[in-house]
């Protein structure tokens, strides 16, 4: 009976995601060329190599569970086993930004994408190479701001349990949870020997994706946090305020931005860039997917993107593109290099899947994965400043030098 159970539990998994990949495609619109398909005929024993079938899977899972059922001392929790298998199916791909989502997760990714979620307010990243996660920084006034977290503060654990080389995903959800209740979290600080402990209660949090100002000398300056839903008509806004107040050069500031969605960065470089191609993807069939600007009122003021080692995804097709188009100076040091795009595909149960489904490429066909934007004037931020969540303007050596840049241009 319970070989029965496992294979049926296993036919359903292996079913739903072919069935609800398939549909997720469709509404997608993945074309999947004839050529990728390999009928079973053409495919001789030598292909095959000692790669395990479906059946050799099933058979050997039903041997780990007979023995966890006769061995493992304590009870085992069926969705927990579920879900791992789900997990491992998605890890086996060796690749740190597709993942499996639980119902909560997924409904997690999609109050942060909308600009509100709740937790403790703060942009976390992760090493692909030693799974370290760390604090990027966290939001003034949010309640890691006031519990003391700081920038380059290594997450350690999280309720007690180690999380480094854990999916960040996974990690981030275990921060968030309901307004009011408390998360315990464990940093490692440099130049302080012992671990950190914090408590932090969650509250409502409204990421400020874009701040705006008119800094002296008529330049504008617009820091964007994240590219979300919400960052479009925010950009818009700030661009159309500062016009009204004389703006004569503008500073975008995308240092420490984790990126966002691809159609948020896109909309909003068809305000910055003259019509034509901002960026494409291509996928493993080569099929190439291109995002263009169309609008007539392009922004024809000097400008200065900020970027840094945490700028990624979305804000490096960002300055990429503006500096393409040589629209804009890259100031600042070298973005992440994360050049391939993420797409999370729903499924049926209320849970999703992410994968990594292409690479895109500036319009000049730059794929920078592994290698970050290279800014066209290089400047390290101050060694003093890198743990200030907030710096004061007149001490931010590299917005001091976009403006010394524009002040230059603008004469």
């Amino acid at each position: 009976m319970r070989k029965n159970f496992l294979t049926g539990f296993l036919s359903g998994i292996f079913g739903a995601l072919v069935l609800c990949l398939v549909g997720a495609g469709i509404y997608y619109a993945i074309d999947v060329p004839e050529k990728a398909v390999i009928p079973i005929e053409d495919v001789s024993a030598a292909d095959i190599n000692d790669e395990k079938t479906y059946e050799d899977i099933v058979e050997k899972l039903e041997v780990l569970e007979m023995l966890i059922d006769t061995y493992y001392l304590e009870e085992v929790d069926q969705e927990a086993f579920a879900t791992g298998i789900y997990r491992g199916f998605v890890s086996s791909l060796n690749d740190p930004y597709s993942t499996y989502y639980t119902k909560q997760e997924y409904a997690n990714l999609i109050e942060s994408s909308s600009g509100v979620y709740h937790g403790i307010g703060a942009v976390v990243s992760q090493n692909v190479n030693t799974g370290i996660l760390t604090i990027v920084k966290p939001y003034k006034d949010s309640p890691a701001y006031k519990a003391g977290l700081l920038p380059d503060d290594i997450i350690y654990k999280v309720e007690g349990e180690e999380v480094t080389g854990k999916d960040i995903s996974e990690v981030v959800s275990k921060i968030k949870g309901k307004e009011g209740t408390k998360v315990n979290i464990t940093i490692y600080r440099d130049g302080v020997e012992e671990p950190m402990d914090f408590t932090i209660t969650r509250q409502k949090i409204n990421i400020p994706t874009i701040e705006f100002e008119m800094l002296d000398g008529k330049i504008g300056y617009i820091q964007i946090a994240e590219f979300d839903d919400i960052t479009i008509s925010q950009f818009n806004n700030a661009i159309d305020q500062l016009e009204k107040k004389g703006m004569k050069g503008l500073v975008v500031d995308v240092r420490n931005n984790p990126g966002g969605l691809l159609n948020s960065v896109v909309d909003i470089l068809d305000r910055l860039l003259p019509r034509g191609l901002i960026v494409y993807t291509e996928d493993k069939y080569k099929n190439r997917e291109e995002e263009k600007a169309v609008r007539s009122d392009q922004f024809n003021k000097p400008l200065v993107v900020l970027i840094n080692g945490n700028s990624a995804s979305a804000s490096e097709i960002f300055a990429g593109a503006l500096q393409d188009y040589e629209k804009a100076t890259v100031v600042g040091t070298t973005s992440f290099g994360k050049g391939i795009v993420q797409r999370v595909i729903p499924l049926s149960d209320g849970t999703a899947i992410k994968l990594t489904i292409s690479k895109y490429f500036t319009p000049k066909g730059r794929n920078i994965h592994g290698t970050g934007i290279v800014p066209d004037v290089e400047v390290e931020l101050d060694d003093e400043l890198k743990q200030l969540v907030t710096i004061p303007h007149d001490k931010d050596n590299q917005l001091q030098k976009a403006i010394e840049i524009l002040n230059e241009q603008m004469k």
